[in-house]
């Protein structure tokens, strides 16, 4: 499995550096986005593929793992080309460009090589998912599948949602605080970390203590979205955007798990 986890790095070194070449020529960071999702399910799900020791061809869970990988990378990927295709680059890229200035495209080189690292990490669990040495499938796969489908539908209707507030003119520089959007200051993100616990499911062996190793994944996604690339640099830029407006809705609405919102005004 080892030298699966270092294909995966490779793979990913290079997919990552001709990322930053493309979304450099297009003056988008965005494109990083793009090539960091096909390419790490991509790598993931040829990794996850590849027999176990003895085997000819790949068991029923090891396609079963490849196709949840593969799902969440062309819904996930596609999501968010069309968004950059469209020309306006990311409020989270757009502000790293503005702090950055000068040095803008030599720290994004960073942050995207950086990513080769993260999914060689990442890979652990969907390996250890693929490669659970049980013999057939039992429930825990089905829920493992669930869990990923859901995740994947919750964060499509996270998008759809914010798709339909943009739409609207009346909402021309408020807050979106509908729906899913009144529970989570990113429902999306939510979805996203929630997706990754399908593996850590799937690849559990009471038998195997070092089956608990596939929490890395959701545990490194939690930490990225909450933490690091995800939620801070956005709401940066929302805050400079919306204001006071966005201020209110913080003390309102949880930063990333779903939860009931807060209630702010005074009891008459």
């Amino acid at each position: 499995m080892i030298l699966l986890i270092f294909a995966v790095l490779i793979a990913m070194m290079l997919v990552m550096s001709v990322g930053w070449v493309f979304q450099r020529a297009m003056n988008n960071g965005g494109w990083g986005d793009v090539f960091w999702t096909y390419g790490a399910g991509a790598a993931c799900a040829l990794a996850a593929l590849v027999p176990l020791e003895g085997m000819a061809a790949p068991n029923l869970r090891q396609i079963l793992v490849a196709a949840l990988v593969a799902l969440w990378s062309l819904r996930l990927g596609t999501y968010v080309a069309v968004r950059v295709a469209k020309g306006s680059e990311d409020a989270r890229y757009a502000g790293l460009r503005k702090e950055w200035g000068r040095r803008f495209q030599r720290s994004m080189f960073g942050l995207l090589i950086i990513q080769a690292p993260f999914t060689a990490l990442l890979s652990i669990s969907i390996l250890l998912a693929a490669r659970n040495p049980t013999t057939t499938l039992h429930p825990q796969d089905l829920i493992g599948l669930l869990i990923l489908v859901g995740s994947i539908l919750g964060e499509g209707v996270a998008d759809e949602q914010m798709k339909a507030f943009r739409a609207d003119p009346d909402n021309r520089g408020k807050v979106c605080d509908a729906g899913l959007w009144a529970w989570s200051r990113h429902p999306n993100y939510f979805f996203e970390f929630a997706g990754w616990l399908a593996y850590p499911v799937i690849a559990f062996d009471p038998h195997q203590p070092w089956s608990l190793a596939a929490l890395i994944a959701p545990v490194l996604m939690f930490l990225l979205l909450r933490f690091g690339t995800g939620v801070p640099p956005l709401e940066k830029a929302m805050l400079a955007s919306k204001g006071e407006a966005y201020r209110r809705y913080q003390a309102r609405v949880s930063p990333l798990l779903l939860l009931p919102p807060k209630t702010t005004e005074k009891p008459a």
